[in-house]
């Protein structure tokens, strides 16, 4: 019976390749990459109101305690016209400073006269304060020790973000300081 059966071999040799093209590399051309999709959340319906329907009351902002010096400075930067004036309560991430408080001045001059404003206000308070400023720095800073006032040019406040170093601290809304 053994002399029946052909004995067939088994080749491991694969067919060969197809000629390429010089200057064709041998892996598949890479699909383009598609950008992201972004998520767009659904906007509820608006619904209208009916004559009985009260309107929701707007939650109200608690402010934390604030120190008499620094509700008097943020008023003095305000009538000076700082541009995009934050404060970050710090108490719980810092021991530098329980609060900062973050503001733009136009060019050198505004910068200058915020700063004096600062030191104004704040001496009327009776809060003694120490400032540091190097002209055309482009930034001020007014330490009352547990309060820190940093005035930055739009641009030096750009380059060194100091929201984004401090985004732990509690954004507390100026609007909602001025007008207690």
């Amino acid at each position: 019976m053994s002399a029946l059966k052909k004995k067939t071999k088994k080749t491991s040799a694969k067919p060969a390749a197809k000629a390429r093209p010089a200057g064709k590399s041998a892996k598949p051309a890479a699909r383009p990459v598609r950008p992201a999709r972004r998520v767009i959340p659904a906007v509820p319906p608006l619904k209208a109101k009916s004559r009985g329907e009260k309107v929701a009351a707007k939650p109200m902002v608690v402010l934390p305690k604030l120190p008499t010096h620094l509700v008097a400075a943020l008023r003095a930067l305000d009538d000076k016209k700082a541009v995009e004036i934050r404060v970050l309560e710090m108490g719980q991430i810092s021991s530098v400073a329980d609060f900062l408080v973050i503001a733009t001045g136009t060019s050198e001059p505004h910068l200058r006269a915020l700063r004096i404003a600062l030191e104004q206000a704040l001496d009327e308070c009776g809060v003694t304060s120490r400032s540091e400023s190097q002209r055309d720095s482009g930034w001020s800073v007014v330490d009352a020790f547990d309060v820190l006032f940093h005035v930055f040019r739009e641009d030096v406040r750009k380059s060194y973000a100091l929201e984004a170093l401090w985004k732990d601290g509690l954004d507390i809304p100026v609007s909602a300081i001025l007008k207690a």
